[in-house]
Order: C-alpha cells, then sequence, then structure tokens
C-alpha cells in the first residue's frame, strides 16, 4: 500500500498553454496525470479511513455518510506520500514561483452515489481568510478524480474567470452546510456567469485539476447511482500561512514543514 504511487508517471510540469488556461480561466484541466492503478491504490487507502468515527470525518446532515475526509497525510502513509508527489508540487512552483508550500488542506470530498449534497456557491479564500487569517488568495487547490466524474453524478461547477476581479462578496452560512462555510450569493453569481459563463470540468478517474483560491465554484447533488470522490491537496506559501489557528486542525494544518521535505 505505501508504494501506490508510480515512479515513472506522466511528468509534473504545465505547457505554457495550460498556465495561460489557469492565468485566463482560475483553473487548468490536466487529463491522464495518475494511473488506475495508482487511484485503485488511493481508494483503497481511503476505504480504510472512511469508517473511522473522528472529527476528521465529516458528514452529510441528511444521510450520515461522508461529505468530506480531512488531514489524510496524517492518517495514512500513502497520502503522505501523494501530498509530496512531483505531479503536485512542480505545478504549484510554475504557478507560485519557487516559494515552499505546506499542506494547508489534505482531503477527499465524497458524493455518495443518490445521497451526496450540493456544495454551495462559494470561493476557498473567503473561508481561508475570515476563518483562517490568511493574508492573500495565493493558496491553490489540487485535486485527483478518484472515480470518474460526469455530468450524473455531482460535478463540481466554475465561474470562469471570476477570480480575475479579486475575491468576490462571500457570506457566512451557518445553516444550509455540513460545516460552516463562506459562500457567495445568486446575485454576485449571476453577475459573474454573465461575463465568464460556466465551466464543469469532467474526465475519467486520474484526471487532474488545479485551480485558485479566489475561483467562485459550486456542485450540484448526486442523484446518481455512481459515487464521486475528488482527492484534493490544498498548498500555500508559508510566507501567506494562516494567523489565527482557530479551527482545528484538520481544517487548516499547522504543520508547516515545506512540501517535498516531509518524505524519508
Amino acid at each position: 500500500m505505501e508504494s501506490a504511487i508510480e515512479p515513472n508517471s506522466t511528468g509534473p510540469a504545465l505547457t505554457e498553454a495550460q498556465l495561460d488556461a489557469f492565468r485566463r480561466d482560475g483553473l487548468v484541466v490536466l487529463p491522464e496525470r495518475f494511473s488506475r492503478a495508482e487511484v485503485d491504490g488511493f481508494n483503497a487507502a481511503l476505504a480504510e479511513l472512511m469508517g473511522d468515527d473522528v472529527a476528521a470525518n465529516i458528514r452529510e446532515k441528511s444521510s450520515g455518510a461522508v461529505r468530506t475526509a480531512m488531514g489524510l497525510h496524517q492518517r495514512h502513509p500513502v497520502f503522505h506520500r501523494l501530498v509530496n508527489d512531483p505531479r503536485f508540487l512542480e505545478p504549484a512552483r510554475q504557478i507560485l514561483g519557487d516559494v515552499p508550500v505546506y499542506a494547508q488542506q489534505v482531503k477527499v470530498n465524497v458524493k455518495e452515489a443518490f445521497v451526496g449534497e450540493q456544495w454551495q456557491w462559494h470561493h476557498d479564500f473567503a473561508t481561508h481568510h475570515h476563518e483562517d487569517g490568511v493574508p492573500e488568495p495565493l493558496a491553490l487547490n489540487l485535486h485527483i478524480f478518484l472515480d470518474e466524474v460526469t455530468e450524473f453524478n455531482g460535478p463540481l461547477m466554475f465561474v470562469r474567470g471570476s477570480h480575475l476581479a479579486g475575491p468576490a462578496r462571500a457570506s457566512l452560512d451557518t445553516t444550509t452546510t455540513s460545516y460552516d462555510l463562506w459562500t457567495v450569493g445568486a446575485d454576485v453569481v449571476g453577475q459573474l456567469a454573465e461575463q465568464g459563463g460556466l465551466v464543469c470540468p469532467k474526465g475519467p478517474a486520474g484526471t487532474m485539476l488545479v485551480f485558485g483560491d479566489s475561483i467562485v465554484h459550486g456542485s450540484p447533488p448526486n442523484m446518481s447511482p455512481w459515487p464521486r470522490r475528488i482527492f484534493s491537496l490544498i498548498v500555500n506559501p508559508l510566507d501567506n500561512r494562516q494567523t489565527t489557528m482557530r479551527r482545528a486542525d484538520h481544517y487548516h494544518h499547522r504543520d508547516f514543514t515545506p512540501l517535498g521535505e516531509r518524505l524519508g
């Protein structure tokens, strides 16, 4: 299980066209970044953790199914290795520059078949800033699809280019979400979508997705008979790290050891 990551997988660097897409749209999709065998290893490790009765396994309000399994690199060696994978660290270096980054959050967002609930429109920086005292919207979200993501099983939707004017106005939702989330209102989303339109990344398991801290996104419920699991590593520059230490560690990790120095 500890060797779920293949040493000769697809190279990590982004092309200039991919970097341009990220800067323009706020996200970039990278097909076939991880192999089926690797994804199978990640899912096997995840299955070991999903049944744990711990605060880091956050459950849906309605069904009790795990919605988000957090702190994964602290709970299983496969995920400890994964957060140091060059397929994450090299794109982060290209986008952020040669600065050390830490693992701000390590999780899998789960939408179980039939019962997976929506994620309201939001951008990550609102929560990172208001709850954790992160100064600037520099963090990067690095995803791996652990299932095929289709139009049926609750895919992510992004408002293309919604990061360009800076973080959108957001307010705290404490009632409709499984945990408190700073959300973006329909009026703001409507205006932004008129300008940039919506984009819905889809693809087979092993697809990688990179997006920035201030792009507006959300996802509908999963009414389909197929699950939708997505691994997420959020990296943040050390000099932009959290300042309040208010939330539990699994929401925003307090180990600021630079990624790439964790192995061994």
